[in-house]
């Protein structure tokens, strides 16, 4: 297929309007105005031929021929012949047309019944039209035979052929003004724009970019101003992402690093061998456990354009769970657990990963006591509920609490309730964090059933 580009695009485009119009006049016009011009002859031969018949005369007189005879009224543009016919065949009238022409017009007279009857035929290559009027004269019945030449049809369709030619030269000449501004007015935004994305595809987005004027282009300059805000956040979200990553790393690696120097230097800075490798090993978790929540976090934002697999899981079978997992981490802490029969419709393995960080974190900064609760409302929704009789969280650090890395108020960084968040969002689920009397407490509402039906069925 041949590529063009927008310019000979607009070209073509003007041609084929122009093509289009032309053939469509060239098939439509010689259909059309030959029919009017033709039933415009009739119109004048009836009304020429009524001009020398008084209705209300008992008596016909025959006019003075003319000085035309029957073929130089060919020539003439609009002039009217007539000849007339008595009931005994008496043809009077000059100039007399030719013997086969007056043979066929007498026989015509002779079987018309109307009174008044529209007739054409050829003769030496041109069309003769004539109309038969039947009159009275002295009494007795007799035709009025009117003719009339094409030359008058024929001239009429020449000038405005003629003319419809200039008028087509002319449209085409002043058709290329706009067709050139069009090309300037499109051409010109869209080759900012293109300039534009050349500089975002060197990662050069820190210009803004806003198109003044036409409605269209400036929505589309705001469509790729607001493309370009989204990349310099993506961006500046991915180099935060890295540094807080290798400042997780960095830490359990001098340590381990450290450890093992030690060990192979002969000295063994926990006293003993065992304590020495409980902390190496303790920090290599440390880095195996963040490894893996970044892994995690980096899967559930490629995620987001994919559907995720709903099935019906049943809220205790989960919930206990996760509680056997997490009691012997710290034995002090009282696990209670309500709702356990709350069917939810959602990704197995995703909620489980939920609940395991919003449990998780309770476990961090819980005194004694954790509460993991679900109900389910009248309209199908189900909120997920952990808390814990922690300390309360600064009113400030609500609103950031779901950001990767977000330093708490411990001092620790983390990415666990940054995938609460991404797994909420995932599911179309609301999230809250909120202080309480007790301490803390973390909810997620997932939507019905129908509701994400719904929601598929959109997407």
């Amino acid at each position: 297929m041949m590529k063009v580009n927008l310019t000979q695009r607009i070209w073509l485009s003007f041609i084929a309007i122009i093509v289009l119009v032309g053939l469509t006049v060239i098939i439509v016009y010689p259909i059309s105005i030959r029919g009017t011009l033709t039933e415009e002859t009739y119109r004048i031969i009836e009304e020429e031929q009524a001009q020398l018949v008084n209705p209300l005369s008992d008596y016909f007189t025959p006019p003075e021929s003319d000085d035309l005879d029957f073929i130089e009224r060919r020539e003439a543009e609009r002039s009217v012949g007539h000849v007339f016919v008595t009931e005994n065949e008496t043809v009077s009238g000059e100039p007399r047309p030719p013997a086969e022409v007056e043979k066929e017009m007498l026989e015509n007279a002779g079987n018309q019944n109307a009174e008044r009857e529209r007739y054409e035929l050829t003769f030496n290559d041109a069309t003769l039209f004539y109309v038969i009027t039947k009159v009275e004269s002295d009494g007795e019945e007799a035709f009025q035979i009117s003719y009339m030449w094409d030359t008058y049809r024929d001239t009429m369709v020449n000038r405005l052929w003629t003319r419809l030619v200039y008028i087509l030269l002319i449209t085409s000449v002043v058709s290329l003004l706009p067709a050139i501004w069009l090309k300037r007015y499109l051409r010109q935004p869209l080759r900012v724009l293109g300039n534009r994305f050349e500089q975002i595809a060197e990662r050069n987005w820190r210009e803004p970019f806003n198109w003044k004027g036409d409605q269209d282009f400036q929505k589309l300059s705001e469509q790729f101003e607001r493309m370009r805000q989204n990349l310099i956040r993506y961006d500046n979200s991915q180099k935060t992402f890295i540094q807080h990553a290798s400042h997780e790393l960095k830490t359990p690696i001098m340590v381990v690093k450290s450890y093992a120097q030690s060990v192979k230097d002969g000295i063994l800075p926990k006293k003993d061998m065992e304590k020495t490798m409980d902390v190496i090993i303790d920090e290599a978790n440390r880095m195996d456990k963040r490894v893996r929540d970044m892994l995690y976090y980096t899967k559930l934002d490629s995620l987001k354009t994919e559907a995720i697999e709903h099935e019906e899981i049943i809220f205790g079978k989960l919930a206990y769970a996760i509680e056997e997992r997490f009691r012997l981490q710290r034995s002090d802490i009282r696990f209670y657990i309500e709702g356990a029969s709350v069917r939810m419709y959602a990704d197995a393995e995703h909620m489980r990963v939920l609940l395991e960080n919003l449990v998780e974190n309770a476990l961090r900064y819980a005194e004694d006591s954790i509460w993991i609760k679900a109900e389910k409302d009248a309209g199908g929704q189900v909120k997920i509920t952990v808390e814990n009789n922690g300390e309360n969280i600064n009113e400030e650090e609500l609103e950031y609490i779901f950001t990767p890395f977000r330093k708490g108020n411990k001092g620790q960084f983390g990415l666990g309730l940054a995938i609460v968040s991404q797994i909420a969002e995932l599911h179309g689920a609301s999230k809250e964090a909120a202080n309480t009397e007790a301490g803390v407490r973390f909810t997620i509402i997932l939507p019905a059933e129908n509701e994400i039906e719904t929601q598929k069925t959109e997407a």
